[in-house]
């Protein structure tokens, strides 16, 4: 019937002459607009980075193509693909059993498996020190019965893989998770009519539908250890992020920093355009009318205990240990006459600007993906490509550029919390964009031509068609957005006005002066607000399914 509707609705258009036909093929002002506004934005801190890179002189240039410099990139690139891996080989198959299987517990697994997201890195570097150092924890747990002395060094590549693969897997699964509840079942239900099992029914027809989401998750897990600095800095594993906030640190010159900070760009670039490849061009909207009943449910079998046995080790890894360390840190600071600091002033301020953010990020991404989708070309594929910069760029290089810009063009926000939104949405609205692109993908453009045909308004068309049927997308993409500004720290210690505390500046300013139990109280704080919305969304996704 939609593929009916759509057919008439061509006919209808082209009975109506050029000047209708052309508005089905050219954005309108109501999207084209906006996302000129959110290009210029993203442009500033590249701008920034140009301006500083163009005055660099020739020991700059030296400096960029040392064999010191090609070993970090070497490093950089080496971690980027073993998280994304990692972080994909667990959240897909966690996606499937938590979407379409009998697994016990779906409902419980699908809140924790989500929790990693709002642990800092830093924070999630530290505990992995703590517990599983050469002398952390675990030696000691295990010196006693068994006599081991001293465990292997985590520091370096081990510990940055481990620590960023449990803390960004969830990227990856809440995308996977949204496409899965919006494709339709009839695929599947034919695969099995024909004798196929359920493992080749998801690697050859369920997989290929999920391409989008995968990609989108994966992209942002591969932006985000590139941009990542608390984790391998605690880990001692040397990235260019880390290399980049020491030429901050330690020179007044920042023109170096800004130069290395190119060079992050540029393999930032070479990630998207990967993901373009892999995203590939294929349509993954339903044609027809679809299915109104849910997908049949997988029956694990004699899989069920074993399987969830480990989803339970995954979740003992990525949330189970931090949280036991943080409390163990919490209580010791209790014993020995450290009060518990719950902060609330923080605690409000942090609630504030994250949920601002959220939905500040998730608007401005929506004209960007309905441009990329809907109208693909140079143009929009170029704007796409850049909106995912600001995921990239370390959170310190941007909040720098913002404020070489406040401070010279733009006075009146500065020190403002107006800039300190500013640099969220610029740093996070990547977010945002993946699981929105993954969503709006699913949408069939017959159905909105339909409505345009009718007389519809493209603002009407996209407020009553468009945006109810990307629900599970937006729903996602402003949860994604607030957990993780939440826990963001550079922009916030450097564009926050004059006194202005987050929880984030709270642990980090504890935790940098080794006041270890003063920290864990904020820390579990962060962690408890930021679950609700993760409780939310799964809620809304359970909804989905019944």
């Amino acid at each position: 019937m939609a593929l009916l509707g759509a057919d008439a609705a061509k006919d209808r258009l082209r009975a109506k002459g050029p000047i209708a036909r052309r508005s089905v093929f050219f954005p309108p002002a109501v999207v084209s607009v906006p996302a000129a506004i959110v290009a210029a934005a993203l442009l500033l801190p590249l701008i920034y980075l140009i301006l500083k890179t163009l005055g660099a002189g020739a020991e700059t240039m030296e400096l960029l193509v040392r064999i010191s410099t090609l070993k970090i990139l070497l490093r950089t690139c080496l971690l980027a693909l073993a998280v994304t891996g990692g972080s994909i080989a667990l959240a897909v198959p966690l996606a499937w059993l938590t979407v379409r299987t009998d697994l016990p517990l779906k409902g419980v697994l699908s809140v924790l498996t989500v929790l990693p997201l709002v642990i800092p890195s830093y924070v999630g570097g530290y505990v992995v020190v703590t517990a599983l150092g050469p002398r952390g924890m675990l030696q000691q747990m295990l010196a006693g019965p068994f006599g081991i002395e001293r465990l292997p060094e985590i520091y370096g590549f081990p510990g940055a893989f481990l620590t960023l693969t449990f803390l960004s897997y969830p990227y990856v699964l809440l995308s996977t998770r949204a496409a899965l509840w919006g494709l339709d079942p009839v695929l599947e239900d034919a695969s099995r009519s024909l004798g196929q099992g359920a493992w080749t029914t998801f690697r050859r027809v369920l997989f290929p539908q999920l391409r989008p989401a995968i990609a989108a998750g994966g992209l942002l897990v591969g932006l985000y250890t590139l941009s990542d600095f608390g984790a391998v800095s605690l880990l001692r594993f040397d990235t260019f992020t880390r290399v980049i906030y020491t030429q901050y640190q330690t020179s007044f010159d920042r023109t170096q920093a800004a130069a290395l900070s190119m060079v992050l760009v540029a393999l930032a670039l070479l990630i998207l355009s990967i993901e373009a490849v892999t995203r590939g061009s294929a349509k993954y909207y339903q044609s027809t009318s679809g299915s109104a009943r849910p997908a049949i449910r997988v029956k694990l079998g004699a899989w069920r205990w074993p399987t969830l046995c480990c989803c339970g080790l995954l979740v003992l890894a990525s949330v189970v240990m931090p949280l036991s360390v943080l409390g163990y840190w919490f209580v010791r600071g209790i014993a020995v006459g450290e009060p518990a600091r719950l902060v609330w002033g923080p605690m409000m301020n942090s609630l504030y600007v994250s949920g601002l953010a959220a939905l500040v990020a998730t608007a401005a991404a929506l004209p960007v993906v309905i441009l990329s989708v809907r109208y693909p070309g140079f143009l929009t594929g170029l704007l796409e490509r850049i909106s995912y910069l600001g995921f990239a760029v370390p959170g310190i290089v941007v909040a720098l550029a913002l404020v070489f810009f406040g401070a010279n063009f733009a006075t009146p926000v500065y020190q403002s919390l107006v800039l300190l939104i500013f640099a969220y949405v610029l740093l996070f609205l990547p977010t945002a964009l993946g699981v929105l692109r993954a969503s709006l993908l699913q949408v069939s453009p017959g159905v909105e031509e339909v409505a345009r045909s009718l007389g519809q308004r493209p603002h009407q068309v996209l407020a009553t068609i468009t945006l109810p049927l990307m629900r599970p997308g937006l729903l996602a993409g402003i949860a994604l957005v607030f957990l993780v500004t939440m826990k963001e720290l550079p922009a916030t210690l450097i564009l926050g006005p004059i006194g202005f505390k987050t929880l984030a500046t709270s642990i980090w300013s504890a935790a940098d002066e080794a006041f270890f139990a003063r920290a864990a109280a904020p820390a579990l704080l962060l962690i408890l607000i930021t679950s609700i919305p993760a409780i939310f969304l799964t809620r809304r996704e359970r909804g989905l399914e019944r």
